[in-house]
């Protein structure tokens, strides 16, 4: 085959040099964006240096001296903090009585050291009560990067690629362009320049795409940025994905790497750093610890994701699904609870290029043949499980809120356990891998691992010798540990005393041992209800600060009453009987008010899957029996995107079953702690904690009963 016309290449070399022009513009405007962002960035992390240095005794100058220093004269002359001494010339320490040329170095050196490690491992905080005008120039600067949107990095990734290949290509294809040039041109120069010429003409038939991804990308960096104020507001709408970008920019290591890994042995902790990565189907950027988290689920193959509830495990299992698909694999399958499966389908649409399938509702046949036909991600309900059968196309199964099947005897577990037999690459999710003994979370890495567990439940070494051998299977990172930007979580238990009519009640239900008519106690005469009036003086206080508020109970009784005492117009409940799609646009309306605004749900239906930061006042009407109903529900609105600070606010009820279901919480949480959450050692004997169902009730109602009656004089309830 001859080498191209003349003509010809002059045309593939104009269009080159178009698209060439393109990336280079996009790329050029990128850069800019980013260093007016790191030029805003920088006075801000500056001020959080100095504020941290100024609260940093000078004593601590000697923990990077191994010692050596005495600044004994230091603090005498009034140098009280790291940030007095760095801020001090030579000349004016070197004045202080007792400090010498040779201390005086020792103490600038140790100073600028601490310096330069708050530097490097603070994340800047951004807080939405103190709008001062360098936070506003830095929230406009980034607002730039953040409206162009998830296909930004995919933009970005496009233009360097062009620019990479067709530098390259253009200069080989050019001595085809010209009879002259083809004339001067020797025999293995123009077969260079015919192989330029050809891969230019492949690269160029995606031309149309490649530019108008480009161009679309260029031209959102363009635009005009918004004024102050419409900064503001965007932040508190995507939180999350400026604080992603700043954790970009200031390349911040996390303080505590080891934390950000799981703790994880370092000759694994090295193979997962070692997986690569793909990220061509992926419209998101990952923080560094959801990377890792990312290579751990692909190295392993079959593992549990513990995260604390907020950390972001749905995106890191797309980026497990984008990477496998990237990678050659055609089918994947997603499960989870009917509640979330709206935000699994949207979450997949917006973070990922993957065609995602719902089967579920009435389509879900059709839906199930496209998806057999053409690939992708198909998501179902554990209920939708049942109903499929193992196809050997499927190269990823991921499992969310794994939880649900810690019980192997389950119909829901026995569907999940046949298809891990079937499909290599497994992701079991999971805030929550154990609740009430050890034995629930040894069933899901038996399930995922069968054999690696062989022996007693409680391996020897306690709990840091269980944590050894799950570690193979099991990675969980908490937010205290990676998210340094979150505000301040605030609990607050509030004790109210029975009023008469409670009181009452509450007799009533312990007299008939009605364990679950003594829970609700409290709000059996609702206008009567000492526990509803608090609940009312908090709604309040939110309301006239402004602030959203999400209230939690068991019982949809409970719900109705506080809807009824509010008064005004709330959202909800939230219960079991909305479908996912209706639950979703309640969540949606609720954030969407301006302002204050109260939302109603179960514990058990609001608690899982739901993305609630637009909340910062969670109020929980009366003590679970599981700790991790409450953690996962204060953990919808403590995530990552929460600009606020939240406020918890347990009501309780003294001399009642409140105590005694606090106690039992804080017996499992320690069982959790020691087991599943890395933490000090504990000795907790797994079986001294299984206070569950029925056992529970009975316990309590009994205790009541022999309280009761202790405190009458005849012995009776009445």
């Amino acid at each position: 085959m001859g080498s191209p016309s003349a003509g010809d290449v002059r045309g593939l070399l104009r269009r080159a040099r178009r698209l060439l022009g393109d990336a280079r513009e996009l790329i050029a405007e990128y850069d800019r964006a980013v260093a007016e962002a790191r030029a805003a960035l920088e006075p801000l992390r500056m001020r959080q240096v100095r504020a941290e240095l100024g609260a940093m005794p000078v004593s601590r100058l000697k923990d990077v001296t191994s010692g050596r220093l005495r600044f004994g004269a230091l603090r005498d002359a009034g140098y009280a903090t790291v940030l007095s001494v760095l801020e001090a010339t030579p000349y004016e320490l070197q004045k202080v009585p007792g400090v010498g040329q040779q201390t005086r170095g020792q103490a600038q050196k140790a100073a600028e050291r601490l310096a330069r490690a708050v530097r490097e491992s603070g994340a800047v905080h951004i807080d939405v009560d103190d709008r001062d005008a360098e936070t506003t120039r830095l929230l406009v600067a980034l607002s730039r990067l953040v409206a162009v949107g998830p296909e930004l990095v995919r933009a970005r990734r496009t233009a360097l690629e062009v620019v990479r290949r067709l530098s390259v290509l253009i200069a080989r294809a050019r001595p085809l362009s010209s009879w002259l040039r083809r004339l001067l041109s020797g025999s293995r120069r123009l077969g260079r320049a015919t192989e330029a010429a050809t891969q230019l003409a492949g690269l160029l038939r995606y031309e149309t795409e490649t530019r108008l991804l480009i161009a679309q990308a260029t031209t959102d960096l363009l635009r005009p940025p918004p004024d102050g104020a419409l900064a503001w507001i965007d932040f508190e709408l995507r939180a999350a994905d400026y604080y992603n970008l700043l954790a970009e920019l200031s390349a911040v290591a996390p303080s505590d790497q080891a934390a950000a890994e799981g703790f994880l042995p370092e000759d694994l902790a090295g193979r997962v750093r070692a997986q690569e990565l793909d990220d061509t189907l992926r419209r998101v950027s990952l923080r560094g610890y959801q990377a890792f988290g990312a290579r751990f689920a692909l190295a392993q193959r079959r593992v549990i994701l513990g995260d604390d509830m907020g950390l972001g495990k749905t995106i890191q299992a797309i980026a497990v699904l984008a990477h496998l698909h990237a990678r050659g694999a055609t089918h994947s399958l997603v499960v989870c609870p009917a509640s979330v499966l709206v935000n699994w389908l949207r979450e997949i649409e917006g973070r990922s290029s993957l065609q995602v399938y719902r089967l579920h509702g009435d389509d879900r046949l059709l839906a199930r043949e496209a998806w057999l036909a053409r690939g992708g991600v198909a998501v179902t309900t554990y209920d939708g499980l049942h109903a499929l059968d193992p196809v050997p196309q499927v190269g990823a199964f991921v499992v969310d809120e794994a939880h649900y099947v810690k019980n192997p005897r389950a119909r829901r577990s026995k569907a999940v356990a046949r298809w891990c037999e079937h499909v290599e690459t497994v992701l079991f999710m999971t805030g929550t891998p154990m609740e009430n003994r050890l034995d629930e979370f040894r069933a899901l890495v038996d399930r995922l691992r069968p054999g690696l567990l062989d022996g007693p439940v409680q391996p020897a070494g306690g709990a840091e010798g269980f944590r050894r051998a799950v570690a193979p299977v099991y990675l969980r990172r908490n937010q205290q540990d990676v998210l340094t930007e979150l505000p301040e979580l605030v609990h607050r238990d509030e004790w109210e005393e029975f009023s008469a009519a409670d009181a009452a009640a509450y007799r009533e239900a312990v007299e008939a041992g009605a364990f679950m008519a003594m829970r609700r106690a409290a709000y059996a005469v609702p206008e009567k209800s000492a526990k509803l009036e608090r609940l009312r003086e908090l709604v309040d206080a939110a309301a006239g600060a402004g602030l959203k508020v999400v209230v939690y109970s068991y019982f949809r009784e409970v719900l109705a009453a506080v809807g009824g005492a509010l008064g005004a117009p709330v959202h909800g409940p939230l219960d079991g009987g909305l479908t996912p799609g209706r639950r979703q646009e309640v969540v949606d309306a609720f954030s969407a008010v301006r302002g204050h605004a109260v939302l109603l749900a179960q514990i058990q239906a609001g608690g899982v899957g739901l993305n609630l930061q637009a909340a910062s006042v969670v109020i929980l009407c009366e003590p679970q029996v599981k700790p991790t109903l409450e953690s996962q529900a204060v953990a919808r609105a403590y995530r990552m995107g929460q600009v606020r600070r939240v406020q918890v606010h347990r009501l309780l009820t003294p001399d009642s079953m409140d105590e005694r279901l606090l106690a039992i919480m804080q017996s499992k949480a320690a069982l959790f702690d020691a087991y599943a959450r890395r933490s000090h050692l504990a000795e907790s004997t797994p079986d001294a904690v299984d206070v569950s169902g029925e056992a529970l009730a009975e316990q309590i109602v009994r205790e009541e009963r022999e309280r009761l009656a202790a405190a009458k004089p005849d012995g009776s309830l009445a």
